[in-house]
Formats: structure tokens, sequence, C-alpha cells
């Protein structure tokens, strides 16, 4: 039998792809994870604010918007402001730790992970925003972008692309 273990990055990142098939969002799906020492902090993915109606019962605010502008119209709550959520409504401080997702993140996502003073960032997707690439060089955060998307094969595309509705 000729199997290889994945990385350890490539690992966390298929995690975060699984998590990212729990979002509600028509356009992305988008799953985080918040590890340290191998260890899962918190996961989160995009969608409404917990017990509200989400897009797939209600349609998408930003149908005919282009994606990376104007955040603030979605309905949704980002995959790592929701991890972020998570780990604090657990007691569970992020700092020092690694978040892996499944795309980049906006700027607004990339305040609230240095200010949870994460030390790195590991994703392998990308989102139009990337004004967060110099606020995460001034802030310290490794950033670092998996471009062999081999290991991604047994994961359905619709992750990695945007749905059709």
């Amino acid at each position: 039998m000729n199997y290889e273990r994945p990385p350890i990055d490539q690992y966390f990142l298929k995690i975060a792809s699984v998590v990212a098939e729990r979002s509600t969002c028509l356009r992305h799906r988008v799953g985080a994870v918040a590890v340290k020492d191998k260890h899962i902090l918190s996961t989160g993915y995009n969608g409404a604010p917990a017990g509200l109606k989400d897009c797939l019962e209600l349609g998408c605010l930003r149908a005919n918007i282009k994606s990376g502008t104007q955040q603030e119209t979605c309905r949704g709550v980002h995959a790592e402001q929701n991890a972020i959520i998570q780990a604090s409504l657990h007691g569970t401080s992020l700092e020092g730790s690694t978040v892996y997702c499944t795309h980049t993140p906006c700027i607004l996502c990339a305040k609230m992970l240095v200010n949870a003073k994460i030390k790195r960032f590991v994703s392998s997707g990308e989102y139009a925003d990337r004004a967060f690439l110099e606020l995460f060089f001034d802030a310290g955060i490794e950033f670092q972008m998996l471009m062999d998307m081999g290991w991604l094969a047994n994961i359905p595309d619709s992750v990695h692309s945007e749905r059709v509705s």
C-alpha cells in the first residue's frame, strides 16, 4: 500500500475545507480552523448570525455587488470572525495560533485576527480583497499561500468556487 500522510498545513486546510461545507453563503463557502500546537482551538464558517434566517432561505443581498467590496451589505458573518467568536464563547485564547482558511481574509477579518494575536495565517484560495497583506506584514503575522493544490483532489470543487444559484 502506497500511502503518504499529508503535511500538517495541508491536513488542517483540508479540515477547513470540510468546515466550509456548513456555509450558508450563496457566493463563497469559506471555512476557518484555528490551531495551536497541532490542536484545534475553534472552527468557523460563513453564514448568518446564529438563529437568524440565512441566504439559503432569503437569497443573497449581494447578488449584484462585486466580490470584496461593500461587505457591510452582507448579512453573513465571515468564517474567520466565527472562529474568533467561537473561541471567545468557550474561553479559548487564539494568541499565538495559526488560522487555516479556505480563502484569504478581507481587511475587516484581518484586523480582528491581528487583535486576536494570531501568529500565522495559511490559505489555499484567494478572496478579492488583498488589503490584508500590508496589515499582516505590519503586525508580524506570517502569511502562507499553499499553491500545490493536488492534495485537494478529494474535496468537492464547490468549496473553492462560487456557487451557482
